[in-house]
């Protein structure tokens, strides 16, 4: 499917970054998804 290895690590590092690291749950927010965590936060702090 990929022409070069790099073609292929793009592909990957894009993979993970920019959708499996948005939707995984992280332990550290309270098993939430980063994009749940950040619109908790910003309603938080909409009502501060």
């Amino acid at each position: 499917k990929f022409l070069t290895r790099s073609q292929a690590n793009e592909k990957i590092f894009e993979y993970i970054e920019i959708f499996y690291n948005r939707q995984r749950l992280h332990s550290s927010n309270g098993y939430m998804s980063p994009s749940e965590f950040e619109d908790k936060m910003l309603r938080f702090e909409m009502v501060s």
